[in-house]
């Protein structure tokens, strides 16, 4: 597979062109940012254990019902992946209490809540990612209504999916964050599903092992990262 010219430059990501239209190389850099970019630096490693723990993770729910944009790796940083019209919507699904949800409702960090709960962000950087509902997806014309039952159907699925598959190495799935995007006419699940977008704890200790770690200058963020690596890919 031939690597042509870059066609976007993200956070964490770059994806270029290749000789077949229909897929694109996504390469996995170290930059880690938080807080919408206003914190920037550096997690040593981290593109290669993202690049190995996504490739396992979207494997697995693939086998399991859910279609990904994921096809094969290629390095220890590139992974070739179909090429998707990324639906403007960040979806975030929540197991426990964390993060902005804790802030918004005045709810207790780890409280564990009774059924999962679904949110929508706008993807958007200059807005900040702000909270939307189905009343404003229909109004930016974000995604039909069948689309959109797809992508609810395919986020619980997955939670379901990742829940078990983490429980079983001893993590907690906290929260966690998905995009999705059209090829063909299907509803494919794409970006990615590491520890820069999921919210993961130690299922005993309850101890940080994503990118928490840098947001709130815990330390320890290589080790955390490549501790998931160890447990999610054995």
């Amino acid at each position: 597979m031939e690597r042509r010219a870059k066609l976007y430059e993200g956070k964490a990501k770059i994806l270029y062109e290749t000789d077949d239209a229909d897929l694109l190389i996504q390469y996995f850099k170290d930059d880690a940012t938080a807080f919408n970019a206003a914190k920037r630096g550096t997690i040593v490693g981290k593109g290669v254990m993202n690049n190995r723990i996504a490739a396992t993770l979207f494997a697995h729910v693939a086998e399991h019902g859910v279609p990904t944009h994921f096809v094969k790796v290629l390095s220890e940083r590139e992974m070739l992946v179909k090429r998707l019209q990324i639906i403007r919507i960040e979806v975030v699904v929540r197991n426990i209490v964390a993060g902005s949800l804790a802030k918004r409702l005045g709810l207790p960090e780890g409280q564990d809540l009774a059924e999962p709960v679904l949110e929508f962000f706008y993807k958007d950087d200059a807005l900040g990612d702000p909270l939307i509902n189905d009343s404003h997806i229909r109004m930016l014309n974000l995604a039909s209504g069948p689309e959109m039952e797809a992508i609810v159907d395919g986020a619980f699925r997955v939670n379901e999916l990742l829940k078990e598959y983490f429980d079983r190495r001893g993590i907690l799935l906290v929260d966690f964050k998905l995009e999705f995007g059209r090829h063909k006419g299907q509803i494919l699940l794409g970006d990615e599903i590491t520890p820069d977008g999921c919210r993961l704890w130690d299922k005993v200790t309850r101890e940080k092992m994503d990118k928490d770690r840098f947001r709130r200058d815990l330390g320890r963020v290589e080790e955390a990262y490549a501790e998931v690596l160890r447990r999610v890919c054995g």
